[in-house]
């Protein structure tokens, strides 16, 4: 068995479609000719070559090694993540059948395995920074071989998807090319085969500083900081029992402007479900708020951000992705003592992807 990293497209555009219709599609638009015939790597080069007339002789093999490890090399049984794009989570599955083509539906969605899903929106926090690492993979489709990375996947997920591990985990970058078993995989494209996602992996250590200095209620420092940087007056309720209010935010010297913002904040790493979200949209009348902010470090359950477009002009939710992006938003005016906690500094770097830099 084998551990894969399968990108639902560029941006994460169809995520949802492959978590809907239990299937892993192969996402290049201009792949339209049946690969389901293409038994050698060199026939399905001459597909590629073909499909993708103007592809340069590098981007060429890039998308080739990828195209062949889904066609050929992925079996049912195998594993696969999905690193969701809309939230700090990962999906992973397993792959139930073999390569299909469906001449009647317009690309990318012709070719596709059918999958089962393990489990969906896993906290990334499971997971130690070595294996972020592997997964942080530009590549759209690769194998995950360093590390031990699939028998320790497997062992969290016997463990109920929760992380064992006892102390800090730093980052193994990788030192050559991988010790395999027997298996051939020479062929094969690997995580050592591209470039990683560095925003990621960054946001994944700014995830875990803020895990750790920011528990239970150290949250809601957080999150009313970045309400007075953003120009409100606030009120946080003392730690302990708070009836469903953790922060009161309004505009003006003294907060008694509009809108008026009723806060809760959840930070264990479980999704937040729909009663918890109605329990703030109740309280909201009650306190005479005029919109209501719920920050959830664990993300949401689908039954919530399904319903979400019919509150959405009174209602807000921030997950641990939403919230690290106002913390980066705002992170000069946020008050000295958060920083002092958070300490973060601005680095450049090449943005793009190894196709884009072909």
């Amino acid at each position: 068995m084998a551990l894969w990293l399968i990108r639902a497209g560029s941006e994460g555009e169809y995520e949802r479609k492959f978590l809907d219709e239990e299937r892993v599609y192969l996402t290049w638009d201009e792949l339209v000719d049946d690969l389901t015939k293409a038994k050698t790597r060199e026939a399905v080069t001459d597909v590629m070559r073909r499909c993708l007339p103007d592809a340069g002789e590098g981007k060429l093999r890039n998308y080739v090694g990828q195209v062949w490890a889904f066609c050929s090399s992925i079996e049912p049984g195998d594993w696969f993540a999905l690193p969701s794009k809309f939230s700090s989570t990962i999906h992973f599955g397993e792959i139930t059948g073999p390569l299909r083509f469906d001449a009647k539906v317009e690309a990318p969605f012709k070719h596709y395995r059918t999958c089962k899903w393990i489990a969906r929106d896993v906290p990334r926090s499971r997971f130690d920074q070595d294996l972020l690492y592997s997964l942080g993979a530009f590549l759209t489709i690769c194998r995950i071989t360093r590390n031990d990375a699939e028998a320790r996947i497997r062992a969290i997920a016997a463990n109920g998807w929760q992380s064992s591990r006892t102390g800090t985990v730093t980052v193994k970058m990788p030192q050559g090319k991988p010790a395999h078993d027997s298996e051939e995989v020479d062929d094969v494209p690997t995580e050592d085969g591209g470039t990683v996602d560095l925003e990621q992996l960054a946001r994944d250590s700014i995830a875990r500083m803020i895990d750790a200095r920011f528990k239970g209620h150290g949250l809601a420092r957080l999150v009313e900081s970045i309400l007075r940087a953003q120009g409100y007056s606030t009120h946080r309720s003392p730690e302990g029992a708070d009836h469903g209010v953790d922060i009161l935010a309004g505009t003006g010297p003294m907060g008694f402007g509009a809108p008026r913002i009723c806060v809760q904040v959840k930070s264990g790493d479980s999704p937040t479900d729909r009663p918890s979200v109605d329990q703030l949209v109740g309280t909201m009348q009650h306190v005479g708020s005029d919109h209501g902010l719920f920050v959830a470090w664990g993300g949401f359950k689908a039954t919530v951000t399904r319903e979400l477009a019919q509150k959405y002009f009174r209602l807000r939710l921030w997950d641990q992705k939403e919230l690290i992006e106002q913390v980066l938003a705002h992170y000069p005016d946020l008050d000295p003592e958060i920083r002092a906690e958070l300490p973060l500094k601005r680095i450049w770097t090449v943005a793009g992807s190894d196709d884009e830099l072909e």
